[in-house]
């Protein structure tokens, strides 16, 4: 695993049961905010699933994937309803129940270690 991924599962592993974060949240954190994709394929590629939380982190929207191809309940949503994760629907949670913003952010809810100026080219 490469530093992006580890700084990415440190992130992950501190989601409370019960509550998601999503992959800009985590991206965000890790002072890379337009990695949200990466942040994706790290999760993917996770070879410990029962150690790093995964299955907590969801799209902006809340979506996650309930269903794999044949049409059962995924290890995801198993998993979310195990530990109590308010849903809103079959295949989404709800964000203003249980969403965990990690690190400090500002009045806008962005991390405070992110240079957003530069970040988002207003110099």
């Amino acid at each position: 695993m490469g530093a992006f991924n580890d700084k990415v599962y440190a992130v992950v592993s501190q989601i409370p049961e019960g509550y998601v974060c999503t992959y800009g949240d985590v991206a965000r954190a890790i002072g890379q905010p337009r990695k949200a994709l990466f942040v994706g394929y790290a999760m993917r590629s996770s070879t410990a699933p029962g150690a790093i939380p995964c299955h907590r982190v969801v799209f902006k929207d809340g979506r996650f994937w309930a269903y794999d191809e044949e049409g059962n309940p995924s290890p995801q949503k198993i998993m979310l309803e195990r530990e109590g994760t308010p849903l809103l629907d079959d295949d989404h949670v709800d964000l203003k129940k249980c969403h965990w913003t990690p690190g400090t952010t500002d009045v806008e809810g962005r991390p405070t270690d992110i240079d957003w100026a530069a970040e988002m080219g207003d110099f």
